[in-house]
């Protein structure tokens, strides 16, 4: 008998064992449903803040969880699934409970579902009231369980559970129903975000107040009865009000971000530089500035650290839900006419060539170029002015007749030296360029700025996080650069503007199409643009009127005070006219400078243009045939030698780097190279 015994023994555990691999085979040979969740792609700012969100392909809106409050966590375990850290997938107690509930009540009175089981169910999107269903969970749950750790199971329910209408996951519905992250709930909060997957639709509280508050009041009476929450705090949490309606998701700089969002498609988070408080504040100038404008005017607004490159603020329209305002355009990177906003670039390049100073004395008078007689905004002439005044006053002919003298394609070049992408209609450029002649960007304006800003020095300006840069090549000399930055500190501001806060230019294009103004302090630098997205004319629109109001107060929102503009370079002329240099005190134009038909003009023998060179001990030798002495030279714009009248000599250099070397001989005629000092 003992024998036989023991062979029925050995017999059940070969079987036992038997059905233990094949029920792990089983197991294992699970086809498993993809695990890879896809989310929608997340914009956020500076801090970590959601600028906004986009839904999946099929308009869903499911997000990573990101940090979720910890008391949530405890709570939906505690209702939902007690024992999540301890079984396999399957709960056997909880099983073996609601089959003796059903006996004993002749009804289903409590599932068994485990959190991984449900996890399994929303993975497929499974049925839950079949008998095959709940076998197919059951094996999903058990692999999962050995696939996953518990960790990113939970992460996955979090990721995936449904709260109603097509709100998937604790972030998004927290999100949609409390206007917040989930990373602190209420205990009123957490209950009801508890309750929803369990009848997403019926208990949503958007549309069924009174369900989803007697469903989460269950859930606050079950975890008290459990003892996961105290009496008292789900006493005042029965008292906190449902929400009645579904909020819309984040949707700073949507033009911006829908922007970058298309330039990463496959991203599921894109960091900016935005900083959300000031974008905020700029949204709201924005509708304010067009409030009184009446229809389908709009205004753009860029703001960024000149010193980083980094924008902080971008607003590519007033209305980004009103079409009649042109809001789907983003004229933040519209190509217009930058107006009388470029004449500083040409005041810049003409300072580092020789052909001005500050003081200089230019003429504003009636002149022809060609078939083009240019005029001023106001039609007046001035007379003789000096160049500061020229450019305070934004007067066209001086402007004009320096851009004939450097040649309009050197603005161009200076303008791509920054960054921009200038477009010209036509083709060829004129010398209409530097009256606005030329398509940019508001961003590549402000891009351009953030270099004289920088005195001379190029910086790629970007909202997204790491992509500002500073570029390989000046735009022109840092002594040029912080004489025009010290012209345009000067300019009085605009009505009710704050005074000595930022130097600034405005401009308003032909025919009132484009107004702008664009400006900057020590550290930050702005632009705005008011007018029409379509391009048609809006009476009356100056930029000075119209635009630098809003640039001051944008100024103004972003910061206390200014940070102070740069001090001279020591190598700068701080001379009244009547001390300059004799050719640098009256500005001689067309044929006058860079006349290399003119007799007897000065040409440079040494160094060749291009020329890698030595200069030892800091002086360079220069030698020169042809002019009239006496000849001054200047170094990037600075006069380093005043009344030579020999034709070799040796010139005291800034030191290394490139050198614009120019000189100019008694009858203003000058010869110009760029070398590279070693």
């Amino acid at each position: 008998m003992r024998r036989f015994a023991l062979i029925w023994l050995v017999a059940g555990l070969l079987a036992f064992a038997a059905a233990r691999d094949g029920f792990d085979g089983w197991i294992a040979a699970t086809d498993l449903p993809v695990l890879q969740v896809p989310v929608g792609t997340e914009v956020v700012a500076r801090d970590g803040s959601l600028l906004r969100a986009f839904p999946v392909a099929d308009g869903r809106w499911r997000l990573t969880p990101g940090p979720v409050d910890p008391d949530f966590i405890a709570l939906l375990i505690a209702y939902e699934d007690a024992r999540f850290y301890d079984h396999a997938g399957v709960d056997p107690l909880a099983m073996a409970r609601a089959a003796w509930q059903a006996l004993w009540a002749g009804r289903i009175v409590s599932g068994a579902s485990t959190l991984t089981m449900q996890v399994a169910r929303l993975l497929e999107e499974g049925p839950t009231g079949t008998l095959a269903g709940k076998l197919r969970q059951i094996r999903v749950a058990l692999a999962l369980e050995r696939r996953l750790s518990k960790v990113d199971i939970l992460e996955l329910y979090l990721r995936l559970a449904p709260y109603g209408g097509n709100l998937e996951g604790v972030r998004a519905a927290s999100l949609a129903y409390f206007g917040k992250e989930p990373r602190r709930l209420t205990p009123a909060q957490a209950a009801l975000l508890v309750a929803l997957p369990q009848s997403p639709e019926a208990r949503r509280p958007d549309r069924a107040p009174k369900a989803a508050q007697a469903a989460r009041g269950r859930v606050l009476t079950r975890l008290v009865a459990d003892g996961a929450l105290s009496p008292a705090r789900a006493e005042a949490a029965t008292h906190e009000a449902i929400p009645r309606t579904r909020r819309p998701f984040p949707a700073l700089a949507p033009l911006l971000t829908d922007r970058l969002r298309r330039a990463h498609p496959e991203a599921g988070r894109i960091a900016t530089t935005i900083d959300p408080a000031l974008q905020r504040a700029a949204e709201a100038l924005a509708r304010r500035a067009v409030a009184g404008q009446g229809g389908r005017v709009s205004t753009a607004m860029v703001f960024a650290d000149h010193r980083t490159g980094e924008i902080l603020a971008e607003v590519g329209t007033a209305e980004w839900a009103e079409d009649a305002r042109g809001g789907f355009i983003d004229m933040a990177q519209a190509v217009r006419s930058p107006g009388s906003t470029l004449k500083p670039f040409v005041y810049a390049l003409a300072f580092d060539e020789g052909l001005a100073h500050p003081e200089t004395l230019i003429e504003d008078r009636p002149l022809a170029f060609g078939s083009w007689r240019p005029q001023n905004f106001d039609r007046h002439f001035r007379g003789t002015v000096s160049v500061r005044d020229a450019l305070l006053m934004s007067l066209n002919i001086p402007v004009v007749s320096l851009t004939e003298a450097l040649g309009p394609e050197r603005l161009l070049a200076t303008l791509r030296r920054a960054g921009v992408t200038p477009e010209m209609p036509g083709g060829a450029p004129g010398l209409a360029v530097s009256l606005g002649g030329v398509g940019v960007s508001l961003e590549g304006l402000v891009q351009a700025y953030a270099g004289l800003a920088r005195l001379g020095e190029g910086v790629r300006i970007s909202a997204e996080a790491g992509q500002a840069e500073v570029l390989p090549q000046r735009l022109f000399g840092p002594v040029a650069a912080w004489q025009v930055v010290d012209i345009l500190s000067g300019l009085a501001p605009p009505a009710g503007g704050a005074p000595d806060r930022i130097a600034y230019k405005t401009g308003t294009s032909y025919g009132h199409r484009d107004a702008l103004a664009v400006g900057f302090d020590g550290r930050h630098v702005a632009g705005v643009w008011l007018g029409r997205p379509d391009g048609t004319p809006v009476p009356g629109a100056f930029g000075g009127e119209l635009a630098a109001p809003i640039l001051f107060e944008l100024f103004g929102r972003a910061k206390q005070a200014p940070d102070p503009l740069p001090p001279p370079p020591p190598a700068t002329l701080l001379l009244p006219n009547n001390r300059l240099p004799l050719p640098l005190q009256r500005f001689r134009p067309r044929d006058a400078v860079f006349s290399g038909a003119t007799p007897d003009a000065p040409e440079l023998r040494f160094p060749p243009d291009g020329a890698e060179v030595e200069a030892p001990g800091g002086g360079l030798v220069v030698k020169l045939a042809g002019g009239t002495p006496p000849f001054t030279w200047l170094a990037n714009g600075t006069p380093v030698a005043v009344g030579i009248r020999a034709r070799e000599t040796v010139l005291p250099m800034p030191g290394p780097g490139f050198v614009a070397l120019v000189v100019i001989d008694a009858k203003g005629r000058a010869a110009r190279v760029s070398v590279r000092l070693r």
